[in-house]
């Protein structure tokens, strides 16, 4: 009885039994193919990962050979720089040292020029005092006054110089002193007495220079110009030239003489190049919109002002 029930539940559960089966197979199947597929994967990116890193090596390795390529050459580059350095060191110490003693000399000399000046300077008032002494010594009395009934007779006009005392040397240093001090009026008048006593001394065109720079300072270009224009004529080049053509050319551009003016600056600035006055006429021009280099188109008009 038992037996007989249990063949009929087989043979009633056996279409079920089938179709799981069938299902786990299909289903074993698949996952067979899917880790054929994972596998497949793996492997491909086992390669493609060694393949990446066989050339991130190679990479490494070429940058490695890069990096001390460089670093041979910089260091082959320092030592050259080094040998360079040592056997060009002393020369230019040597030079540097020349030029040292070179500048020193010439300060030297420089000063003992300046001192010979100032004391030739000094010799050549001397010297012009020792002149007008003389010409005092030497001039005749004065004749006395004609009696009564006498007609009198021409006296011959006693020659131009200084009152008795007056020097060279003093007449000056208190000039220049008084015109430091902006004493215009007596420096005026003691440069004056300068030229007209001393006009052929060492100091002369200094003399002549302040007389014009307190004409400007007044502002009376007309006779400021006039007394520059005498620097350059009447005495030879000397240490006020430059000065005397910077100073006539800002006289002729108080006048509204720019042409003019613009060409004197020109002048100083070529003749010269390395002195602060011919800084002074480059900046002159530039504030004037004037190129430094090149004259102004209408050189008639200034030639016929000057």
């Amino acid at each position: 009885m038992s037996l007989s029930r249990t063949t009929a539940v087989f043979f009633v559960l056996a279409p079920f039994a089938f179709g799981a089966s069938k299902e786990i197979l299909e289903l074993q199947r698949d996952i067979a193919m899917l880790q054929d597929q994972v596998r497949n994967m793996q492997r491909s990116i086992d390669e493609k990962f060694g393949a990446t890193q066989t050339m991130l090596q190679q990479t490494l390795d070429s940058v490695n050979r890069t990096n001390t390529a460089v670093a041979v050459m910089q260091s082959r580059f320092n030592d050259a720089v080094k040998e360079q350095q040592q056997s060009m060191g002393p020369q230019i110490n040597n030079v540097g040292q020349k030029l040292d003693q070179m500048s020193e000399d010439f300060r030297a000399v420089r000063e003992s020029v300046l001192d010979m000046n100032t004391r030739m300077g000094k010799l050549d008032a001397k010297m012009a005092d020792l002149q007008n002494l003389i010409n005092t010594i030497q001039r005749p009395p004065a004749a006395p006054p004609p009696t009564a009934g006498t007609p009198a007779q021409a006296v011959p006009e006693a020659q131009s110089g200084p009152p008795p005392g007056v020097s060279a040397e003093a007449t000056y240093t208190n000039a220049y002193r008084d015109y430091k001090a902006g004493k215009n009026d007596l420096a005026m008048q003691e440069f004056t007495d300068y030229l007209k006593w001393f006009g052929s001394t060492q100091f002369a065109p200094n003399a002549q220079y302040y007389v014009g720079d307190i004409y400007y300072r007044n502002k009376d270009y007309n006779n400021a110009l006039q007394a520059f224009d005498a620097v350059l004529e009447h005495y030879s080049d000397n240490n006020k030239t430059a000065d005397a053509h910077y100073m006539k050319g800002l006289s002729l551009l108080g006048l509204g003489r720019n042409d003019s003016a613009a060409r004197e600056f020109r002048d100083v600035y070529t003749r010269y190049p390395d002195t602060d006055v011919a800084a002074q006429a480059k900046t002159r021009l530039k504030d004037m919109g004037l190129p430094v280099g090149s004259a102004p188109s209408n050189s008639r008009t200034r030639a016929k002002h000057r």
